[in-house]
């Protein structure tokens, strides 16, 4: 679970920007009412999903890009050549193509607390570190830092923790990861963090290949059939035979219908929608979705993020422009980010939290459509 992410000059995120999962204080009515939003982790409580709003080219978008570019590679560093350019851009005004990028998050294993952040160009590590908190007190794992070089033990500080961590650093070239090659090499504490991006974290959503339709389906076909009929689906059941999906019918629940060429193909992506998310939500993995409500009703939006906030701890990070999602029945203040895009061209992110004037009991909804939040398109009338 994830505790806190922050970013810098990667695509039109100039400056750094921070997403809090870390539940405010809130002791409103309205926050007390949805505390079922929140999972408690030690003396710790964590948001179980996370809103960014924005009007269209803003860079919401830019936010789950730059997530999903630095988690790639510390999936994937270890298997980069000399001509990998990563997968990313830099700011491109003022100079920022010539400066680092940044990546930074916070996060919990097995009720450990973790911080990592490298800094990178399009074509090189520059830094990187691991710190954890074993007994509540930061501690080092192993820091790097390139511009100390050409010597690797000039470059690398390394704690105890780590077996022949010097044998796993001249393995590891300007264009690979620390974390992603000592995992290759069989080192148990980097093998739990990369583990931990590769499984904990889904960059979108996908229907495991691992399970059966019928154990997805076990104790929450309820909640497909209720998420069909939201659909206007008229269908009463989903059976699996083999390896055959049918699905029966309101107007006679007794004739069954093959799912993968008698169904629509709406039907059939919401469907295997509702499975992966269901089989996250179970699993307390973290979920990153850009635009939530694309080719989805208001309603089957809501159903999903009230999946993700009545789980148990999984998270849901999610970017939309469905201004009705924008609900103080729905989420607490912390939970709802804004992304502006400036004159400049680069892209700021801020809390609702942070306009301590704002009351739960006002129109979220409203108050962003006048404007008082920014983050909205401007439009003026066209002349034909």
């Amino acid at each position: 679970m994830i505790l806190e992410l922050s970013l810098s000059n990667i695509f039109s995120l100039r400056d750094e920007i921070k997403l809090d999962l870390q539940a405010a204080k809130i002791q409103t009515k309205k926050g007390r009412e949805l505390e079922t939003n929140l999972f408690s982790v030690g003396d710790e409580q964590l948001l179980k999903s996370i809103a960014v709003f924005g009007a269209n080219a803003s860079g919401k978008s830019n936010i789950v890009k730059a997530i999903r570019a630095c988690v790639d590679m510390i999936r994937s560093s270890h298997n980069y050549n000399e001509d990998t350019v990563f997968g990313f851009a830099p700011f491109k005004f003022d100079g920022y193509e010539q400066r680092p990028s940044s990546f930074y998050i916070r996060f919990l294993i097995d009720g450990i607390e973790y911080e990592y952040s490298f800094t990178m160009t399009r074509r090189e590590i520059l830094t990187e570190q691991l710190y954890y908190y074993p007994n509540g007190r930061r501690s080092l794992v192993f820091s790097r830092d390139e511009s100390k070089g050409p010597e690797k033990k000039d470059i690398y500080e390394f704690k105890p923790m780590l077996k022949r961590p010097m044998d796993v650093a001249a393995n590891t070239s300007r264009k690979t990861l620390f974390i992603s090659r000592a995992s290759q090499m069989d080192r148990e504490l980097p093998k739990l963090i990369f583990r931990f991006f590769c499984d904990e974290i889904v960059l979108d959503y996908h229907l495991p290949q691992s399970l059966s339709i019928d154990q997805m389906l076990s104790g929450q076909k309820a909640h497909i059939l209720e998420v069909l009929r939201t659909a206007d689906s008229d269908i009463v059941d989903i059976r699996q035979k083999g390896n055959t999906i049918e699905t029966y019918h309101k107007s006679n629940p007794m004739v069954p219908f093959d799912f993968d060429t008698e169904e629509s193909d709406g039907t059939k992506t919401l469907f295997y929608m509702m499975l992966s998310m269901i089989d996250i939500i179970r699993s307390g993995k973290v979920l990153l979705i850009d635009e939530i409500d694309t080719s989805l009703h208001t309603q089957l939006v809501e159903f999903i993020i009230g999946m993700f906030n009545s789980s148990d701890h999984a998270q849901l990070i999610y970017t939309t422009h469905n201004t009705h999602l924008l609900n103080t029945d729905l989420q607490r203040r912390d939970q709802v980010y804004f992304v502006n895009k400036r004159e400049d061209g680069s892209s700021d992110l801020y809390s609702l939290y942070d306009f301590k004037d704002f009351r739960d009991s006002y129109d979220m909804e409203k108050a962003y459509l006048q404007g008082r939040f920014d983050a909205i398109p401007y439009l003026s009338k066209p002349k034909f």
